[in-house]
């Protein structure tokens, strides 16, 4: 099956100004998910989508394509599907026919090759349409409290509140790094959350979306770390 990986970086963000193309370990942040992309040896073609200009060309410097995003996909309020489904309508009309679609976030730098290769992995034809890369809640999710309009706090479940630890299913939360698709199956549900979805558990460490200044600095302290 033929896959091709689009990795979004629109030029405008506003809790991390050009979050995209900051600088991490002295490279900038995208050419790590263009790294794991090649990397991983599961795709035909590696396309950042962008109306940035900048970010085209450290785009082209760190050895992916570059698709050109439509300024009305390029706004705060478009949505990924949508930047996945008008970049594969555009290589249809370019010839270019794909049977799976990648999608890696630019802001996640602690995903490796080896991720890629593992949540590619877990599709399969008339069994499994979807795949993105899953980690585990630091604290317990079912224990959640609401703030309500009284000033008190209720918890948001309250029939689970009570229940040990293993007493619980294990729930798991996308990572915001990798989604993968059948093409088929992403143009019928138009969702990376499809009917058939599996999960590859990555460790919280890697797991970490850069969306905000603390991100950054967890992110960069961890990487240094591992390097040392």
């Amino acid at each position: 099956m033929r896959a091709v990986c689009v990795i979004p970086a629109r030029g405008g963000s506003k809790r991390l100004p050009r979050k995209n193309v900051i600088e991490f370990l002295g490279r900038p942040i995208i050419a790590y998910s263009i790294d794991a992309a090649a990397e991983s040896g599961v795709f035909s073609r590696v396309v950042v989508s962008t109306e940035d200009e900048e970010i085209a060309e450290i785009a082209r410097h760190a050895g992916a394509e570059v698709h050109v995003r439509a300024s009305t996909l390029a706004s705060d309020t478009a949505r990924l599907t949508d930047v996945c489904l008008g970049f594969l309508a555009d290589q249809e009309s370019a010839g270019r026919q794909w049977d799976v679609l990648g999608c890696l976030l630019a802001t996640a730098p602690m995903r490796n090759a080896e991720d890629v290769r593992r949540t590619r992995a877990l599709l399969e034809p008339d069994v499994c349409d979807f795949a993105m890369a899953v980690t585990t809640y630091p604290l317990p999710p079912l224990q959640a409290l609401r703030a309500r309009e009284d000033g008190f706090l209720a918890p948001m479940w309250p029939e689970f509140i009570n229940l040990r630890s293993q007493e619980t299913p294990q729930l798991l939360v996308d990572n915001g790094s990798t989604y993968f698709a059948t093409v088929s199956g992403f143009r019928a549900e138009r969702t990376f959350y499809g009917s058939r979805l599996r999960g590859h558990v990555m460790p919280r460490e890697r797991s970490i979306d850069i969306d905000e200044p603390a991100d950054l600095e967890l992110a960069r302290a961890l990487a240094q770390r591992r390097a040392a």
